[in-house]
C-alpha cells in the first residue's frame, strides 16, 4: 500500500531543478522538468552515495556533483560512469499547492 508524503510546495523547486527531501531516516531528490511535471527518486548517488540534490538536472538527467556520474531522473535509469547502478524511483503526485511522494508502507 501507498503512502503519501509530502515533500514540498509546488514553488519551492524551478523548472529544471532539483531539491532535497529527507524522511524516516532516507533522503530523497524531488526533480522539476522543464515542462513543469514532478518526480522522485532516491536521493544519494548509487556510485558513492553523495547527494543528488548538489547535482546539476540538465533536461531528464541529473548529473552528481562529485564525479559526473549520470542518471535518467525519470526512469532512474544509469547513464554515464562511473554510476552503474540505477537509482529507485517513486511515484509523484501533486495535491493542491503541493508535491506529494508515494512511499510504500512497512508494516
Amino acid at each position: 500500500m501507498t503512502k503519501w508524503i509530502e515533500a514540498c510546495g509546488l514553488d519551492d523547486i524551478e523548472p529544471e531543478d532539483v531539491l532535497r527531501f529527507d524522511h524516516g531516516g532516507a533522503s530523497f531528490a524531488i526533480y522539476r522538468d522543464p515542462a513543469g511535471a514532478f518526480f522522485a527518486t532516491d536521493g544519494l548517488c548509487t556510485h558513492e552515495r553523495v547527494h543528488l540534490a548538489d547535482g546539476l538536472v540538465m533536461g531528464d538527467q541529473i548529473e552528481c556533483p562529485k564525479h559526473n556520474g549520470r542518471f535518467n531522473y525519470k526512469t532512474g535509469a544509469a547513464l554515464r560512469a562511473p554510476v552503474c547502478v540505477n537509482l529507485r524511483i517513486y511515484p509523484v503526485r501533486v495535491a493542491g499547492d503541493r508535491v506529494e511522494i508515494g512511499l510504500e508502507e512497512t508494516q
